[in-house]
């Protein structure tokens, strides 16, 4: 059993460029409350630095909890190992996780795959979606109970603009059109997102896979992207629109576009509900 010791805040750094998000939100609070309470229940894993310091492998979040409660050293657990191994340890050990956000999953399953092509294991490095005898991205998929495609596709994702990837995170656009959506270039993604903001509409899978063929002819640009995104939808529904910032003070940070939607809903449905009652009576 490998001796547990008690390093300081200070000395410990985030693996670089490592795909979990930590959030400020609700909670984080209540991870705060807890360690103000009763200290770290289970050690940071890490790994020496050659500069003294050490990188967080898993704990990141308990990390910045530690810190937010005002600890000055937190305990932990340290391994000798290599970038890449410890590159596939961070991912395996956060993938299982509830709630794993979809950019989240597609960065660590690149970081993944990068992590074991460096060590030797077959890859497609193309990421082909043409299946090999065998390959790491079988190798992940076999792992994580999803199929090799599955993987590349995730992977797609990590070619996003970072706001269409929000979108993802939020719910706001499917995750199969945003695969389609991978394939468009930088501009082609920024007047998308211009459009999506400006006409408060999302693409469908239809024309996720039109935009991407234009894009592949070289016959995309912000016109033809929103003529195809003003189209009518077969399922589209009257929608009341109402500007974000109108009704975000009233909704904790953390809150997404999709939650604050859902939380008025239940607010409208509870003062309906009230009014029944109150005509009842």
């Amino acid at each position: 059993m490998k001796n547990v010791t008690y390093i300081k805040v200070d000395k410990l750094k985030p693996f670089e460029n490592h795909p979990y998000k930590v959030k400020d939100d609700e909670e984080m609070e209540t991870l705060v409350d807890s360690v103000k309470e009763h200290g770290i229940l289970s050690p940071i894993i890490t790994r020496p630095l050659e500069n003294g310091e050490y990188e967080i492998i898993s704990g990141h979040r308990r990390l910045f909890a530690s810190k937010r409660a005002g600890l000055t050293e937190v305990p932990a657990l340290v391994f000798e190992m290599d970038r890449d191994n410890a590159a596939i340890a961070l991912v395996d050990s956060n993938l299982h996780r509830e709630n794993i956000l979809p950019s989240e999953k597609a960065f660590a399953y690149k970081l993944k795959m990068e992590a074991m092509s460096r060590q030797g294991h077959r890859t497609d490095l193309t990421l082909s979606q043409v299946a090999t005898k065998y390959d790491t991205a079988a190798e992940i998929g076999e792992q994580m109970k999803e199929s090799r495609d599955q993987v590349f596709r995730y992977i797609r994702l990590t070619n996003l603009h970072p706001k269409l990837l929000e979108y993802v995170d939020e719910g706001r656009i499917a995750f199969t059109p945003a695969v389609e959506l991978s394939y468009l270039n930088d501009i082609e993604q920024i007047d998308l997102i211009q459009t999506i903001e400006s006409e408060d509409c999302t693409p469908s899978l239809s024309q996720a896979v039109r935009m991407k063929k234009l894009s592949q002819k070289g016959l995309l640009d912000d016109d033809k992207i929103f003529e195809i995104m003003s189209e009518e939808k077969a399922n589209q529904k009257e929608r009341i629109k109402i500007p974000t910032e109108r009704v975000r003070k009233y909704f904790p940070e953390s809150y997404t576009k999709s939650q604050i939607e859902d939380a008025i809903v239940k607010l409208c449905e509870a003062n309906f509900r009230r009014k029944q009652k109150q005509q009842e009576r």
